[in-house]
């Protein structure tokens, strides 16, 4: 119930990334000029790209790809120093692996930032070159709030840690409710004046408890291994990570009321927890998504968490910023508390 999910913490945190680190490049350089190296120059000075081949055949460096050897072929054509020379546009060609877009745009965009660098580079040459009177320019600088050094484990944390708690409530309390009813244990429970609400609550109370434990455990872990900020209140997580359980777990027991072996269970909890997680905002932004998606995760416990951590651990946000989210998670808890205790059937 602890070893796990600090384990998985551990892994999830650093490995699960948007960001590209290499970027395999072939190059096939027809031009063989001062202004082609220093274009190859600045792509190998790069932090993205790795060169990897360099050909002078289209149709090898076509092969290659095609066998995943590389991930984008740059060509720069025989009159790509000429053009440059004299003024004129010069013309690259680049080809992306776009099997996976998501890595194909990334490659495109670094690619492109490095070339507009370089045509800076070149610009600013020719301006130097010849003796001209300075002209008032705009100074654009660039800042970036709540994550300023773009570190993307302190993106990833807060919703990974949110999955885990997810996964160790929901899945535990499901679990214990069917396998009372497979050991015959639960009969024993339903002969005694206790009522329903009262076996729900003490079904919660156990994994609600341990819920938090692994939430406390996931945040020390985040700052003592990875340095993840913490600017808002931690009272306020811990409140909305109890509402965010109470739904949960209240989902888990509702469905465990109709499942007659564990096995019945995990197949419609895997069901439930790979679209709640998957939608939940963890890898795609929410805005980003369609109507119809956005309009689901109105009931999706795990959208509203996501966002919730991400707010009060990175922006310091205050009930006042989330209370729309708060008041969602509160309803869920009430509907799926609710169902669980209407649905269960106390028989003797």
């Amino acid at each position: 119930m602890f070893a796990v999910p600090i384990a998985q913490m551990l892994l999830l945190v650093p490995a699960v990334t948007f960001e590209i680190k290499n970027v395999r490049l072939c190059i096939i350089d027809n031009d063989l000029t001062s202004e082609s190296r220093g274009l190859i120059n600045k792509l190998e000075g790069s932090t993205f790209f790795k060169v990897t081949s360099s050909t002078f055949s289209e149709n090898e460096a076509n092969n290659l790809l095609y066998k995943n050897k590389f991930d984008l072929i740059l060509s720069i054509p025989s009159d790509f120093g000429e053009n440059l020379g004299t003024g004129k546009t010069g013309k690259l060609m680049a080809s992306v692996d776009a099997i996976n877009a998501s890595t194909a745009q990334l490659s495109w965009a670094y690619l492109s930032g490095v070339i507009r660098d370089y045509n800076m580079n070149i610009l600013t040459e020719k301006v130097n070159s010849v003796p001209v009177t300075p002209v008032p320019q705009i100074m654009i600088t660039n800042r970036f709030w709540y994550n300023e050094m773009l570190n993307y484990n302190h993106y990833m944390l807060p919703g990974v840690l949110t999955l885990l708690v997810t996964v160790v409530g929901f899945l535990l309390a499901g679990l214990n409710m069917v396998r009372e009813k497979e050991m015959g244990t639960i009969e024993q429970l339903n002969v005694t004046p206790v009522r329903k609400y009262q076996l729900i609550i003490a079904k919660m109370v156990p994994f609600l408890l341990i819920g938090l434990v692994d939430l406390s455990i996931g945040l020390i872990l985040g700052k003592l291994v990875f340095n993840i900020p913490f600017v808002g209140s931690i009272i306020l997580l811990f409140v909305c990570s109890f509402i965010f359980l109470i739904a949960v777990l209240g989902l888990a027991l509702f469905i465990s009321t109709f499942s007659g072996s564990q096995q019945q269970f995990m197949f419609i909890a895997f069901f439930c927890m790979i679209i709640f997680m998957l939608m939940s905002g963890l890898f795609t932004p929410y805005e980003s998504m369609p109507n119809w998606a956005q309009i689901f995760n109105m009931i999706n416990p795990v959208a509203y968490l996501m966002k919730i951590n991400r707010m009060v651990m990175l922006k310091g946000s205050t009930m006042h910023d989330i209370s729309r989210e708060i008041i969602s998670l509160i309803v869920i808890a009430v509907c799926s508390t609710t169902l669980a205790v209407r649905r269960y059937r106390k028989t003797t």
